[in-house]
């Protein structure tokens, strides 16, 4: 382990260490996350009295060397560490160094993008690439080409980063995938959404907008395995982590085990609808094999829908979606999840007449077990049930100060049904255009250790990261 820390430190101490003079333009604001990823807060301004030629103490040599290259991209190292005893986990949960280097042009009609991250991970034993988990020493987040053959359709085929939906923080109809490990110990947000190897196709209208993603190889979320977050194991009826790590059955057959999700959305009198539709399986373990214990991932469907509109100063939607799963469809099946109905309804709002620079956000979220009945006679013996409905209220509040410096930032979870709660606190200063410091923290409630939020108690955490935007 001390070896492990003592290379993750001198990874960013190499990239520190050189002293060529700075490039003209130096200052440009980090790019923002994706279009729809669902951190909704409003990012942290650049500050204007920061001249972009100045050459501050801040100032890192090595933006030369990469803007030579054509490269874009950030620094960024983060440490974090459990606030309570696991005896399944280690007591750091995050150490880690990334160098993300991002690369486009234009080679008429086709436009080339690649994103990685070149990564120094103290907690992993390996750092060998592994593409699908992102684990290693390098995760490639995106590597592209695009183009549009007529004026009304686009084109892109390769690794990208997919999202769409109304939710924050809470996905009914984006069925790309998602990093969890990423979402729990403390990584930014941005890495929540994983990426995919897919084909996306859009063609867009003056009425309405049709968008159609093909997957040829099935791209599940990067799960919980037990290796950086315990969860509940049903099978041992406890806790489990390190002790029990979990190693699903992935379908991975090119062109047999594929996935498509399509959107068809347009604007009707001020309010942007959309119809969803998915085919091809439950994103994290939803199965069980009986014959090896392994979890597996059965089939599934998703029809859904959405609006969003303006409302009362504020930004109102509303989301359904309606989770087929096909290798139980009367739901007698114990070892595969039922279909599931799930809504969401949610609110944001600026309120300068309590604080400048304040927006809060509000969202309930239920989701219905349908088959409820021959769920329970079919439960195996010893293992939890789940309720029939599970309700989710989420809270976002945001603040800025300091001449938008400084972003203080809440979100929370808390579930009535299940009587756990998470809450995400943040705060980033923003030192200049490039530097920004952050801490922030997963904090997990629950009276019980198999409810959703509450199997990851043991999980909660602090953390502090800096960053450097090039």
């Amino acid at each position: 382990m001390t070896r492990a820390w003592l290379v993750t430190l001198a990874f960013g101490g190499v990239l520190l260490a050189q002293e060529p003079e700075l490039p003209q333009g130096l200052g440009e604001p980090e790019p923002g996350l994706p279009e729809g990823l669902g951190e909704q807060a409003e990012p942290v301004d650049p500050v204007s009295s920061v001249s972009p030629v100045e050459r501050s103490p801040m100032d890192w040599p090595g933006t030369a060397f990469f803007a030579d290259l054509g490269l874009t991209g950030f620094l960024d190292v983060r440490a974090g560490t459990r606030v309570t005893s696991d005896r399944y986990e280690r007591s750091a949960s995050l150490a880690e160094a990334r160098l993300r280097l991002e690369y486009e042009d234009e080679f008429d009609p086709f436009v080339v993008r690649v994103a990685a991250d070149l990564v120094a991970d103290a907690l992993y034993d390996s750092w060998t690439p592994e593409p699908e988990s992102g684990r290693g020493f390098i995760d490639l987040r995106e590597a592209s080409v695009a183009t549009t053959p007529l004026p009304f359709l686009d084109v892109k085929v390769g690794r990208q980063v997919l999202t769409w939906g109304t939710g924050d923080l809470l996905f009914l109809n984006d069925l790309f995938p998602k990093d969890w490990v990423s979402f729990f110990v403390g990584r930014d947000t941005e890495y929540l959404k994983a990426p995919s190897d897919a084909v996306r196709v859009g063609a867009y209208g003056g009425v309405a907008n049709l968008e159609v993603v093909y997957t040829p190889r099935f791209d599940s979320d990067r799960y919980l395995t037990g290796e950086r977050v315990s969860y509940f194991n049903p099978l041992l009826g406890r806790r489990s982590g390190r002790d029990a790590i979990q190693r699903p059955i992935v379908p991975d057959d090119f062109g047999r085990d594929d996935e498509i999700a399509a959107r068809l959305s347009g604007d009707v009198r001020g309010f942007e609808l959309a119809a969803y539709g998915y085919w091809g399986r439950w994103k994290s373990p939803g199965g069980l094999d009986v014959a090896t214990g392994a979890a597996t991932f059965p089939r599934l469907n998703v029809y859904g829908a959405s609006a969003r509109t303006q409302l009362a100063g504020g930004i109102a939607n509303v989301e359904v979606g309606y989770y087929d799963s096909r290798q139980d469809v009367g739901g007698g099946n114990p070892f595969v999840n039922n279909s599931e109905f799930r809504v969401l309804v949610g609110y944001e709002r600026d309120l300068p007449e309590l604080a400048e620079s304040l927006t809060v956000g509000v969202q309930y979220y239920v989701e219905n077990l349908i088959g409820y009945g021959a769920y329970r006679s079919t439960l195996p013996v010893g293992i939890p049930p789940r309720d029939e409905s599970r309700h989710v209220i989420t809270m976002r509040i945001t603040k800025l100060l300091l001449e938008q410096r400084l972003r203080v930032s809440l979100f929370g979870y808390v579930s009535p049904s299940d009587a756990d709660a998470y809450l995400r606190p943040n705060v980033t200063y923003a030192i200049d255009d490039d530097w920004s410091v952050t801490v922030g923290g997963n904090v997990f409630f629950g009276e019980d250790d198999h409810t959703f939020f509450g199997q990851f108690e043991n999980n909660s955490n602090v953390f502090v990261a800096a960053r450097l935007s090039f």
